[in-house]
């Protein structure tokens, strides 16, 4: 285990390396026209391999050997996580040119609603995240309470696209956010417009809801703030 991290480097680069397989993977089952023999032999193999990995699992609320809540390192999360198959995921760091939180990407066939743009409710997921993380940068971090998007134009898949959050508003445990989806060549058209309300949990709520997450070993481990986000990509 390594003590400079605090994680275990060669767990890290492992879960790191299957996550971006199986997104690969992902990718390349949404795009393929392979003949069905072919999907068929393809499928089975994938089923093995998911009894493979099935071998050993956690409990709803055991946190991955890997995660720290309090560091905002979630390596799953279906957003920023470098081991989920399904995230982009999103590298977000802080805004140079502006306040908050700012983050790249291009969002492929997996993530597609009408044809050749992004779902809506992907809008939602990766905004949510996206103005979480601006909160805890700001040290306003919470539960979302409430996430409003306005679509002002369709995101185009395999695109570069720009997303941005901020904190609009602070009042007792409280936060307004708000933030944007826009073409990366034309970041002043926004495509998508969020706004959002985080609240700050009550400690007796805390205790309610994740009194009963214990960490990789099994120790009791209930984290002293809500939040899914990672930690921010600082600029080099």
């Amino acid at each position: 285990m390594s003590t400079e991290t605090g994680y275990d480097p060669e767990l890290m680069a492992a879960v790191t390396e299957l996550g971006s397989a199986l997104r690969g993977l992902v990718a390349a089952s949404v795009r393929t026209t392979v003949p069905p023999a072919e999907l068929v032999q393809v499928a089975a193999t994938a089923r093995e391999l998911a009894e493979r990995l099935g071998t050993r699992t956690r409990e709803r609320h055991q946190l991955p050997e890997l995660d720290d809540p309090i560091a905002f390192r979630r390596v799953y999360s279906p957003v920023t996580g470098v081991g989920s198959a399904v995230a982009p995921p999103l590298q977000i760091r802080p805004d140079a040119d502006g306040p908050g939180v700012v983050a790249e990407a291009s969002f492929g066939l997996q993530y597609e609603g009408p044809p050749g743009f992004l779902h809506g409710g992907m809008s939602g997921l990766l905004m949510d995240q996206m103005l979480g993380t601006a909160a805890i940068r700001a040290g306003r971090w919470g539960m979302t309470a409430h996430l409003e998007l306005d679509y002002r134009g369709p995101v185009p898949l395999d695109t570069p696209v720009v997303l941005r959050g901020w904190v609009a508003e602070e009042h007792g445990r409280r936060t307004t956010m708000a933030g944007s989806i826009a073409l990366a060549a034309e970041p002043e058209r926004v495509l998508v417009e969020v706004t959002g309300v985080f609240v700050t949990p009550r400690e007796d709520t805390l205790a309610t809801y994740f009194g009963d997450v214990v960490d990789a070993s099994g120790q009791h481990r209930p984290p002293g703030r809500a939040t899914d986000a990672t930690a921010l990509h600082e600029d080099r």
